[in-house]
């Protein structure tokens, strides 16, 4: 199985091994996405974690237990359709298409989930702020 999730640190957890542990402990395959790490604050991961199911829990209860908030990507990432115009802009600059043009005729734009990186670089070009990402 492979998950995107988010792991939000607390201050007291920054010191701890956690992606060594994940690997070598419950042998899963981790892709850092995306980090922001703070020695005085709360911090974010965004990763893609890979590995057999039962691991996969193991890995979860471990982060748990060390008050390691995690979520689905997805949750955070949303896109309000009724505020999009399907102008491709975002296609432009989505480097893991995850934003592409299904039909050319219709321009009509699709957001394909397990593809994104959170990367925020469609937030920012939006000319309609159609979409948005939270990591608060």
């Amino acid at each position: 199985m492979k998950k995107r999730i988010i792991l939000r640190f607390k201050k007291n957890t920054i010191d701890k091994p956690i992606v060594y542990k994940l690997v070598k402990d419950y042998n899963l395959i981790f892709n850092i996405l995306r980090a922001n790490i703070s020695p005085k604050a709360e911090s974010l991961m965004v990763m893609e974690l890979e590995g057999t199911e039962a691991n996969f829990k193991k890995g979860m209860k471990y982060l748990k237990g060390l008050d390691i908030d995690t979520e689905p990507m997805e949750r955070d990432i949303n896109r309000d359709e009724n505020k999009c115009v399907h102008c491709g802009l975002c296609t432009s600059v989505c480097a893991p298409e995850a934003l592409y043009i299904k039909d050319r005729r219709s321009m009509s734009i699709e957001f394909d989930y397990n593809r994104c990186v959170a990367c925020e670089l469609c937030v920012k070009v939006c000319p309609v702020k159609a979409m948005s990402v939270s990591f608060e």
